[in-house]
């Protein structure tokens, strides 16, 4: 049986959050009330990174400058080789955008496919966000990475999910072995999914489980 590795990106494979951290630089006043909309799951992440944007003050070169910030886990590209020398297909799946995956992996020299939505830029109209692995039938994310997984995993894969975040959690439910830290591990002790804590890619390849 062949091993599949799912991978998050943003507080799992980055230190920080990168949209977050976007909105927290440039967003004006008010963009904490449709984050917690978002988070109750009363907003769908393409309506809240549409309506976040309308609030966002900055460029391309100006994210891109905030992105050169953003740390990230020193194990992950340790992580990434084993995962090579083991035979593993590894895949990053992210509810965040794409421009961001791509700023931190080139400059980080980190070669893995991913799936994301699109940051747009509309000259002089700011930003928006398309969605192409968005789940018509749920909506709750734009990138359904449960869709993903299933798809991805084949017929007899063995799915190794590592999560952080709200994203996380449908995905964590269909997974062979979960790592989870953040949100996903408490959601994973409420629902009684079995989850192996992690705070970073070490304690992953220390688990005995990968």
């Amino acid at each position: 049986m062949k091993t599949i590795v799912f991978v998050d990106f943003d507080g799992t494979i980055t230190m920080k959050d990168t949209c977050y951290a976007l909105v927290e630089t440039f967003a004006k006043e008010g963009w904490e009330e449709i984050s917690r909309l978002w988070e109750e799951k009363k907003l769908s992440t393409t309506d809240c990174a549409n309506a976040l944007f309308k609030l966002i003050e900055a460029d391309e070169g100006d994210i891109g400058k905030l992105m050169e910030t953003i740390r990230i886990d020193e194990y992950f590209k340790e992580f990434l080789s084993l995962c090579k020398v083991k035979g593993y297909e590894t895949y990053v799946l992210s509810d965040g955008y794409d421009f961001n995956i791509k700023a931190i992996f080139q400059r980080e020299s980190i070669e893995a496919k991913y799936y994301s939505n699109r940051l747009v830029h509309n000259e002089g109209k700011g930003f928006s966000i398309e969605s192409p692995y968005l789940n018509e039938s749920c909506g709750n994310c734009g990138t359904c990475k449960t869709a993903l997984i299933k798809k991805l995993k084949g017929e007899d894969g063995k799915v190794v999910y590592i999560g952080d975040g709200y994203s996380d959690m449908c995905p964590a439910a269909i997974a062979d072995v979960v790592f989870a830290k953040g949100v996903l591990y408490r959601y994973c002790r409420e629902k009684g999914i079995d989850a192996i804590h992690f705070e970073d890619f070490k304690d992953i390849m220390e688990s005995g489980r990968i």
